[in-house]
């Protein structure tokens, strides 16, 4: 009977410790970010939905990229899309404010008054510290849903449609709004901002007959109706294409007035996706901190398409397509992590993200850099959709190969963005670029380059893997072996001034670097650790210098990148650059210091609290990095799904991969003492390697992980590293 008892108590204390399934939303906290510089989006959505609908608040500064920040007071309006985790602010289109009178623009309001969590928002809305109307909000994918409670004492309902504000950059340059019905309201809100051209076209709802009031031009519009004491709902469908197709995405993804219902739904599909990952912990604060980077990976890529297939295209033009097509790219950040996560656990998704990205090519030229709403903003360094594409491509997607290699080869030769200068030098010139961060320009075309050569080498192309794997080697050109660091070259060929060159410094947009310096990009060979190795003589010699990034302490400088954050010595995990870093242990057999620094990482960069990520989301990446690190696998190499085994911080992962298949991660006997893995058996077999091929997970099957306290030999044989 003892042991019956011991094995029934033992099972609990098991199933206590595992996600309980379908209804993953309850760990997720919302708020994680939206303190410090995480500029995380707030408010009411659905995975990758076009719409992100929540508060605006005014802009005030670089923390206020999506619109909210915790430590502000002060709300303009709820606006139906924002971003999340960016370094520039737009958006903020299409915004409701509920008012007790007519020239209201803004509120005072308290965040206890708030309540958050996946596909939902509310917060009660006060006057002279008396509430005067409950505010609830919802989505779908391309709709937005409001749910207004006026209080008694509000004889008329009103709200302020307001077309002319914006976040960040962003202005109107042609707004309208006109009602079309006794019950609707459709217009459209053109601006220029981050997104150069941006077009958003609406179709707004309402539950009772409504009288629209015109308070400044079509700019801004008084929303008026008599509080008959039941709830006031709206219903906004957004379309980049036209009225029409807003209204046809209302009447399609949100045909009746059940608020319920939509809620219910969004917290559904949250479900869904959270649950691809179950994880086995007992400390709460991990379980929130992994769902809640989870959810963040999914806010983008957002749909952009109408319901019909409809989209704006990168020409401007209408398109009309048989895929799903995306936007909000922000490739620079998400090739790292966010987009090999994507290939585990969305694969769905994987044919459209591709598809998306050719078509781009096709109407602007060259593949996405950074895309918004339609737009190219060439924002950031490098070729950053060439690793994505080519890791899609190497991963076995559905993709056209020979097309994907021509828009790899295609963008990769033009003369923009110093490509020009690297094909006259073999490497880019400081003195010729104006634009400076040459030495992050480098490096981030060579990685870029090593992926398109490894495509043309699977479609044949002996003539394009030979060039591009040759470029792929420019690193070479900026590492300087006096300093052992990357510095930038003159066009005569030598090295910046040493009196000009401080490896501190992260002077931001002024210096060879791009929101770093010297000590963090120096790592950035990502696609030929071996290579980088042996320009440092010796793999002792380059164990050494790594060592010494994650103890050297200095002054950034005055002008720091203020990107440049979350540092152990000066490591930054606060930046994308950083994020492969550590892993390169498992490429000179010294798995264990890995260990030690992802742990490391994992407790102090993330914390169950509103300054809870060390920098910005940057669009999920930040996340993806926690998600795929705390698993026990992250993907060094910018394509082709060689996955590194770390430190798994939790007992157990499973991964739903697709097709029925799940892949286990388990780490036996693990705690914060035991970090390091001892041993490996995958699928019941001895194990050796410090890595794990894509295909091998995507099979399904079980990775065991024996951890211990000390340091073993277990994947430091050279046969068995990465």
């Amino acid at each position: 009977m003892r042991k019956t008892l011991f094995i029934i108590i033992t099972f609990c204390t098991c199933l206590a410790g595992i996600a309980s399934e379908g209804n993953f939303t309850q760990y997720v906290n919302p708020r994680i970010g939206t303190g410090g510089h995480g500029h995380v989006f707030l408010g009411a959505n659905v995975p990758f939905g076009y719409v992100q609908l929540g508060p605006t608040e005014p802009t005030r500064g670089w923390d206020w990229c999506s619109g909210y920040h915790d430590s502000d007071n002060v709300l303009i309006g709820f606006g139906h899309q924002h971003l999340s985790g960016t370094g520039i602010g737009d958006l903020g289109d299409i915004a409701l404010l509920p008012v007790t009178h007519r020239d209201q623009r803004e509120v005072i309001f308290s965040h206890d008054d708030e309540t958050v969590k996946p596909g939902f928002y509310a917060i009660t809305l006060r006057d002279s510290g008396k509430p005067y109307v409950k505010v609830e909000l919802t989505a779908t994918k391309r709709t937005g849903m409001h749910r207004y409670t006026f209080t008694s004492n509000q004889v008329t309902c009103q709200l302020v449609l307001d077309l002319g504000q914006g976040i960040g950059w962003d202005s109107p340059k042609q707004v309208r709004m006109k009602q079309i019905s006794p019950r609707m309201i459709a217009g459209y809100r053109h601006s220029m901002g981050w997104a150069r051209n941006q077009k958003d076209f609406f179709a707004m709802e309402f539950s009772q007959d409504i009288t629209l009031e015109k308070l400044a031009g079509d700019t801004i519009g008084l929303i008026t109706t008599p509080n008959h004491g039941q709830p006031l709902l709206v219903k906004t469908g957004l379309s980049a294409v036209s009225i029409e197709n807003a209204i046809g995405n209302l009447m399609s993804e949100n045909t009746g007035w059940d608020f319920n219902s939509i809620c219910s739904q969004a917290n559904e599909a949250w479900n869904d996706e959270l649950g691809k990952v179950i994880i086995n912990t007992f400390n709460d604060d991990d379980r929130t901190v992994f769902y809640t980077a989870l959810y963040h990976t999914m806010v983008a890529p957002s749909v952009f398409n109408d319901i019909c297939g409809e989209y704006r295209g990168a020409d401007g033009e209408v398109h009309e397509g048989d895929f799903t097509n995306y936007t909000t790219l922000s490739l620079w950040d998400t090739y790292r992590a966010a987009h090999p996560l994507q290939t585990l656990i969305h694969r769905e998704k994987q044919a459209d993200i591709a598809q998306t990205f050719l078509h781009i090519f096709e109407q602007q030229g060259k593949l996405p850099v950074w895309h918004l709403m339609g737009n190219e903003t060439d924002c950031m360094v490098g070729n950053p959709a060439a690793p994505v594409l080519a890791d899609l491509v190497l991963k076995g997607f559905d993709i056209d190969k020979d097309k994907a290699l021509k828009a790899m080869v295609t963008s990769a030769m033009l003369d923009e963005r110093s490509m020009g200068l690297l094909k006259q030098y073999g490497y880019i010139p400081y003195d010729l670029e104006p634009d400076k961060e040459t030495v992050a320009r480098g490096l981030e075309y060579a990685l870029a380059d090593w992926c398109i050569a490894q495509i043309a080498k699977v479609t044949g192309d002996q003539k394009n893997y030979d060039y591009f794997l040759n470029r792929s080697k420019s690193y070479r050109h900026y590492f300087d072996k006096q300093t052992r660091f990357m510095r930038g070259k003159d066009s005569k060929g030598n090295f910046r001034p040493a009196a000009e060159f401080d490896p501190l410094s992260t002077k931001h947009r002024n210096d060879d670097y791009c929101e770093g310096n010297a000590w963090q990009y120096t790592w950035l060979v990502p696609h030929d650790v071996h290579g980088l190795a042996n320009l440092f003589g010796s793999e002792k010699a380059f164990i050494q210098k790594l060592d010494s990034l994650f103890i050297i302490e200095g002054d950034l400088g005055e002008e720091a990148s203020p990107d440049v954050s979350g540092l152990i010595g000066q490591y930054a995990h606060g930046n994308e650059p950083s994020h492969h870093i550590i892993y390169m242990y498992n490429y000179v057999g010294q798995p264990w210091k890995a260990a030690q620094l992802i742990r490391r990482v994992l407790r102090e960069q993330y914390r169950n609290d509103l300054d809870g990520l060390s920098g910005n989301e940057d669009v999920g990446q930040m996340s993806a990095w926690y998600v795929l690190s705390s698993i026990g696998l992250y993907q060094e190499e910018p394509a082709g799904g060689k996955y590194i085994i770390g430190s798994p911080l939790f007992n157990e992962a499973r991964l739903n991969v697709g097709d029925g298949k799940t892949f286990i991660v388990k780490a036996i006997n693990n705690s914060d003492k035991n970090i390091y893995v001892q041993s490996a058996r995958l699928n019941g077999k001895r194990y050796d390697k410090s890595y794990i091929d894509y295909r091998d997970i995507i099979a399904g099957g079980t990775l065991e992980l024996v951890m211990g306290p000390k340091p073993s030999k277990w994947g430091t044989a050279k046969k068995h590293r990465p």
